[in-house]
């Protein structure tokens, strides 16, 4: 069965167009703000959206999602209640979803468990950023029999065998992080994304996508030369709280720019 998320690139290529993925940290500042925002996405023309699950040590992100997260914890919102907010999502909207967890809470759930109720609930992939394919097997092997999407990370310092690794484990796109550091940090366009990422495409054509350091239409335009898909997360979590017109005014911007 091809997934929802690969489907969405392959569709993408053959239109000559490159992926948008907007990042939302769910229930922040709750979740009916959180299932406006994605309805938005949607209209603004996102492909994808990347929906953040709450934890309560986000070692990936940057102070912007970091506080979000809190915000969401503080708002009782779990693991269990964002499947459960995805399904009810789904009445809305057929967009496709990866959540973006840590471990720890898929873990507590149990791994078989988070996949089957993810998957049932509308769920397209998975993006854990502190279980690399190493430690993925299981996970993995939950994944691919419930068609489940496994993203996994790929970084600058990422050797020949990291990458192999990855391409091996990842199903939909591989998600590469355009700067050694967390989320929110400084992008730079110095030729070294478009060097890495033609490395990594010497051993596999899964589609690319960038994230991390992503903010501004010149930036989101430039990333999207070089990638299948780009990922902004930490620039629109920063504006949320904006009047809806000027956010839905900077996811336009994004989309636009992203050829």
């Amino acid at each position: 069965m091809i997934s929802r998320i690969k489907e969405t690139f392959k569709e993408l290529k053959r239109k000559g167009k490159k992926a948008f993925i907007p990042y939302i940290m769910a229930g922040d500042p709750s979740l009916e703000r959180t299932k406006d925002i994605v309805l938005m996405f949607e209209e603004c023309g996102a492909d994808i959206v990347e929906l953040g699950v709450p934890f309560t040590d986000p070692l990936a992100d940057g102070p912007a999602i970091q506080r979000a997260s809190e915000r969401a914890l503080e708002k009782g919102v779990t693991l269990r209640r964002v499947i459960a907010f995805v399904k009810d999502l789904r009445e809305s909207t057929q967009i496709p979803i990866a959540l973006m967890t840590y471990y720890n809470p898929v873990f507590k759930y149990g791994e078989e468990n988070f996949v089957r109720d993810a998957k049932d609930a509308g769920v397209n992939g998975v993006i854990i950023p502190d279980l690399p394919p190493d430690e993925a097997e299981s996970f993995i092997r939950h994944s691919r029999k419930a068609s489940l999407d496994t993203i996994f990370l790929l970084a600058p310092t990422s050797t020949p065998d990291r990458i192999k690794k990855v391409a091996k484990a990842s199903r939909g796109f591989i998600y590469y992080v355009s700067i050694t550091g967390i989320t929110g940090g400084m992008l730079l366009l110095d030729g070294s994304i478009e060097a890495l990422i033609s490395e990594i495409r010497e051993y596999t054509d899964k589609p690319i996508a960038v994230g991390f350091g992503v903010s501004t239409p010149e930036e989101a335009s430039a990333v999207s030369k070089v990638s299948d898909g780009v990922i902004v997360g930490s620039a629109i979590v920063k504006r949320h709280n904006e009047p809806p017109d000027g956010l839905k005014r900077y996811i336009i911007s994004l989309r636009e720019a992203i050829k």
